[in-house]
């Protein structure tokens, strides 16, 4: 008879420094406490975040698994190993929901094809947080991570982006490594038609929150800051 396996949890955390059981359920710190075994892409965060929640939790006890945008799905059954040994894992994101936006999927996808039980736990997504605070269409959208860094070349995909969502009637979202949000700003409002409705969410769930959605004729003439802040953008034609 095949031994029980652990399962593998899906443990979102905070979206910047708020103090987590101001935005997480106390399921997320009931996992927290119970599980050794994790899944992340930077140490320090993982440990910080572990002992903002469970602050007596033992940190030596602690076995952490790295994975990036480079990890290759050969090394994730060295990952999953405590799962087949009874032991769940948990899967920890540098912000928000792991596998959204995030190189854990790699993990999740490998747990089905072994398996594993996967278990997802609710926490704060800047993505849906950010449509649900947008008034744009959330019955249909897309999420399209981040858009060419190469000015001509974003210039196209936003004008294509702009397009697919007249013809599908679909919000399309997409990010911007926060130190380059500002002129990701100026390329929207320069490419897109003045009604293309824009909304930008950015310090989701933080004191600092801003969420404001404007045609782009009236953003034209807004001021607003997004250096280092992360951002959501949303636009719909």
């Amino acid at each position: 008879m095949e031994a029980k396996k652990g399962n593998l949890y899906l443990i979102p955390c905070t979206l910047g420094d708020t103090p987590p059981l101001e935005v997480l359920p106390l399921l997320v710190k009931k996992a927290v406490e119970e599980i050794d075994h994790y899944i992340a892409e930077h140490e320090k965060n993982v440990r910080s975040f572990i002992k903002s929640i469970s602050p007596r939790k033992s940190q030596p006890d602690l076995q952490i698994s790295l994975i990036n945008k480079f990890t290759d799905e050969s090394e994730t059954p060295a990952m999953l190993a405590p799962c087949h040994a009874g032991f769940d894992v948990g899967v920890l994101s540098d912000a928000g929901c792991p596998g959204v936006a995030d190189p854990g999927a790699l993990v999740v996808a490998a747990a089905h094809r072994q398996n594993i039980k996967v278990v997802p736990l609710v926490g704060p997504s800047s993505i849906l947080l950010a449509l649900m605070g947008s008034g744009l269409n959330g019955q249909n959208f897309a999420f399209n991570g981040y858009l060419p860094i190469d000015k001509r070349e974003r210039r196209l995909e936003i004008k294509r982006l702009e397009r697919l969502s007249a013809e599908r009637n679909q919000s399309q979202l997409f990010i911007e490594t926060p130190y380059r949000n500002n002129q990701l700003l100026e390329s929207i409002l320069s490419t897109v038609q003045a009604d293309t409705q824009i909304c930008v969410a950015c310090d989701i769930t933080l004191p600092t929150e801003y969420i404001k959605t404007l045609p782009a004729s009236v953003w034209s003439k807004q001021k607003v800051d997004l250096n280092k802040r992360p951002t959501i953008f949303i636009i719909q034609k």
